[in-house]
């Protein structure tokens, strides 16, 4: 037996609620609704059928997330999250280029990587070597001004370390950032690229290993083995194409605001909420989230 969650914050009526068991009942016409985990806000309903068939099946309906997935288990035990555009709002590449006046240029690089139309490691290296001779002081800078922790990310890490699950933040970005931001947020775990800087400024090389799509599906299953788990205790969430194989390798792997190309492979697709949402999806009702 199969759940799909509906999620609509604050608006999740019983018109919505019968809107997606009519499109659930055309694959399974036993479909029916489980419960609420929140009124108003996030349902369950229960179905007999292929995840994915369920997914596109409720897909269509407008200004609700839905997450289709097996009834258990639902609380999972290790969550992987990319950082740029997911953890955070911004890449921070981009933001840091802006200091050099390069932002428009670097930009554009990212986007094509992000859409897996480029080689990330390429791309990256040909973006951090137009950063060269950089003053390290505009990582920081870049850090403090422009850098923000996406709406709901803080509840969903800390909740879960709460329940006794790992958090590890795995970017294709930079350890200099990725490590503030996963103490700040709560992740108990990064792995990130390194810069190299000569001289208190960027030399305009990247420290190998790249941490690209494999890299990050390694540190996805390494943790996973380290931890003892199953595929099926993790979760992973991530917004870009350098994303697919970690997102591919999760038991439940969430596409964020996501790239067409991550989305197409995704178990899931958030598109209205934060991510605190994640926390409806493992049935975790509001009253038992984080407070900061």
């Amino acid at each position: 037996m199969g759940v799909a969650t509906l999620i609509a914050a604050g608006r999740l009526d019983d018109r919505l609620l019968d809107r997606a068991l009519g499109l659930l009942r055309e694959l399974d016409p036993a479909a029916a609704f489980d419960s609420w985990i929140d009124e108003a806000d996030a349902a369950d309903l229960r179905f007999t059928g292929d995840a994915k068939a369920a997914r596109w099946a409720v897909d269509p309906l407008e200004g609700v997330d839905i997450v289709v997935q097996a009834n258990e288990p639902r609380w999972k035990r290790l969550f992987v999250a990319d950082m740029d555009s997911t953890i955070i709002g911004q890449e921070c590449i981009d933001e840091l280029a802006d200091y050099a006046g390069l932002k428009d240029k670097v930009a554009r690089i990212t986007e094509r990587a992000m859409r897996g139309e480029l080689d990330f490691p390429g791309a990256l290296r040909e973006r951090v070597r137009l950063l060269a001779g950089l003053d390290e002081h505009a990582l920081s800078r870049c850090l403090s001004e422009r850098v923000q922790v996406t709406a709901g990310a803080e509840t969903l890490v800390q909740t879960m370390r709460a329940g006794g699950s790992s958090c590890l933040l795995v970017s294709g970005g930079f350890l200099s950032f990725a490590e503030p931001i996963a103490s700040a947020v709560g992740f108990d775990r990064v792995r990130a690229n390194r810069l190299v800087f000569t001289g208190g400024k960027l030399s305009g090389e990247v420290g190998d290993p790249i941490i690209d799509a494999v890299a990050k599906r390694e540190a996805l299953t390494e943790t996973r083995e380290q931890l003892g788990l199953r595929r099926e205790d993790v979760l992973a969430v991530g917004d870009g194409a350098n994303d697919k194989l970690m997102i591919e390798e999760a038991g439940l792997g969430i596409a964020f605001r996501a790239k067409q190309a991550l989305v197409e492979v995704a178990d899931a697709e958030l598109k209205y909420h934060g991510l605190d949402a994640v926390l409806w999806v493992q049935g975790v009702r509001r009253r038992d989230w984080f407070r900061g």
